[in-house]
């Protein structure tokens, strides 16, 4: 299973927009039913948490299932929850194609860094950003952002405009046209997506996020002028 390129991975994430995040115990048969169902409400990218039950297992099962999608339906499958070097180095072994922190460590980061790997360090300072920047990180985890107002990241953004902010937690459809708006390069989703293993309701979470992310950057989009 190879590693799919920094930049590769970024502009997918950019592109897509919303980073699906499984958390708690799912067998991975579970797995591979809620990322079917994901995808067919359009969602492409899932992150399966290190502090799950049987993480690494589900990473491989899923980037296995993955690969046996026809090309035009990319699964991107990625670790969260990655906090040190050693969490880099299993979850890279376990097949994943990015990574996700709740942190900056910069062990992790230059780690990741040399095996070309994408990877979200968790921000919520100027400070913290701008140190994660220097590792080598251009997007960042804004974490957690359901203690974020829209506002946050706007004033965030504007001394820091060369970083791709993906606001992650609290995410819900209603919250997203604002954070477009505010500049959020995409955004990482845990419940509002991933609440159970019912794939029809899977589905429906997914159809909404994704029909209000476009409707969000549709409206942010500017018209052409007459």
């Amino acid at each position: 299973m190879s590693v799919m390129k920094r930049r590769k991975a970024a502009a997918f994430v950019r592109e897509r927009g919303l980073i699906a995040i499984m958390r708690g115990r799912y067998a991975p048969d579970d797995l591979r039913s809620i990322a079917d169902a994901l995808a067919s409400g359009g969602v492409r990218i899932v992150e399966v948490t290190l502090g799950s039950e049987g993480a690494l297992e589900g990473i491989t099962a899923l980037r296995r299932h993955a690969e046996g999608r026809a090309s035009g339906e990319r699964l991107l499958v990625g670790a969260g929850t990655v906090r040190t070097a050693r969490d880099v180095e299993r979850a890279l072994d376990a097949g994943a194609q990015f990574l996700v922190s709740p942190n900056f460590d910069p062990e992790s980061a230059a780690r990741a860094r040399e095996a070309g790997v994408l990877h979200l360090p968790g921000v919520f300072t100027a400070s913290e950003a701008q140190r994660a920047l220097a590792a080598g990180c251009r997007m960042q985890k804004l974490f957690p952002a359901g203690h974020a107002d829209p506002s946050y990241l706007s004033a965030l953004r504007a001394p820091l405009s060369d970083i791709d902010f993906v606001p992650t937690g609290g995410i819900t459809p209603e919250r997203l046209g604002p954070f477009v708006e505010a500049g959020a390069a995409a955004f990482g989703v845990g419940s509002a997506l991933v609440a159970d293993a019912d794939p029809e309701a899977t589905v429906e979470r997914a159809r909404r996020l994704v029909d209000a992310l476009r409707a969000a950057r549709g409206a942010r989009t500017p018209k052409p002028a007459d």
